[in-house]
Order: structure tokens, then sequence, then C-alpha cells
């Protein structure tokens, strides 16, 4: 499997991935990603070059966003001084589940991010999901806490308020053929 950098040709895959996954959380008794996504907001992300995509094939396997830039209200300022990278929109196809998939992409996630000088990768997941949660510590996070305030919607309730960090490390174990460019470093100086 290969990862590469998502092109505006993977905007309506990764709306797909979105409602697959939602279809799927549903079920499980989660309202997590019941929203649309809004297109333009995903292609924003897509052009900035934050958006990743693992191939299989020809099959469009998993996708990840990887940002140095984190949401709002979240992290503490002294912890936004620390060079690290943000993990969002991590999804796998349900074809590809079970098969440690998300696993392997968030140990390149944090090759990336020491490749990139970063201390830290970071996440916000669902307040409300204790199964991604447990999923999240079992592969190395450490809960840091829940904002359940200041929500995108008139600073009320925040769903996606459960943070969890681990250190950025070297993981060539992840067995994914990178073509992605070299990242550049996160570290601000001065």
């Amino acid at each position: 499997m290969i990862i590469e950098l998502a092109t505006a040709d993977d905007l309506p895959r990764l709306l797909q991935f979105r409602q697959e996954a939602a279809a799927w959380l549903a079920k499980l008794g989660s309202d997590q990603w019941s929203r649309p996504y809004p297109a333009d907001r995903l292609l924003a992300t897509i052009e900035a070059g934050t958006v990743f995509m693992v191939r299989d094939g020809e099959t469009t396997a998993a996708t990840i966003t990887l940002t140095s830039e984190a949401e709002g209200g979240l992290w503490s300022s002294e912890e936004l001084s620390e060079p690290s990278l943000f993990v969002n929109k991590l999804t796998v196809a349900r074809t590809h589940a079970g098969r440690n998939l998300g696993g392997r992409l968030l140990d390149w996630a944090g090759d990336r991010a020491c490749r990139s000088e970063a201390s830290w990768l970071r996440l916000d997941a669902w307040t409300t999901n204790d199964q991604l949660q447990r999923y999240y510590l079992s592969h190395g996070f450490e809960h840091v806490r829940t904002v359940t305030e200041g929500g995108a919607v008139n600073g009320g309730p925040r769903v996606s308020g459960w943070l969890a960090q681990r250190p950025a490390r070297l993981n060539p174990s992840h067995a994914l053929s990178d073509q992605t460019p070299k990242p550049a470093s996160v570290f601000r100086r001065g």
C-alpha cells in the first residue's frame, strides 16, 4: 500500500468516506460525523497539502489529515508552543477494517511528525465515543483532558474535545510506501 497526497479528484471519495463512516458509527449508536462536512472546506484542506490517501492498488483504503494547526479553543498556549502535528479525519474504508490500517497510519503520522521536528502527535476525538478513545489509548496516546465547552456554534457544547497525544517518534514499521513530499519543519524559532 502506498500513501500519497490527496488531489481535488479525491474529493468525492473523501465525502463518501465520511458518509460511510457516519453510517457505520450510527449503527454503533454514535452521532459522530452525522452532519455533512462542507465540500469547500474539505477541498481547502486538500489544496493546503494536508490530506493524505492510502491506496491499495486501484482502491482507496484510508485517509488522514495531518496539520500543524490545532482547532481553536482546545489546546493551551503552553501546549501550542510545543511543535506538534495534529491528526484529523482518520478514516479507514470498511473494506479494509480489521487490518490495523488505522494503527499503521498513526505510526506513519508519528514518524512524519518526528521528521517534521515535532515533539508531539496530537488529536481530538468525539467526547462521547468511548470506543474511539480506547482505540487511541491502545495505540500509545495518553488522554490529556476533555474540553466540553466552546463549540463552534455560539460557544455551546463541544462534541470533539477529548484530547490525546503521544510523543512523535521515528517508526518506519508502518510499512506504507510513502510517496509524499518530505515534511517541512513545524519547529517555530524565535
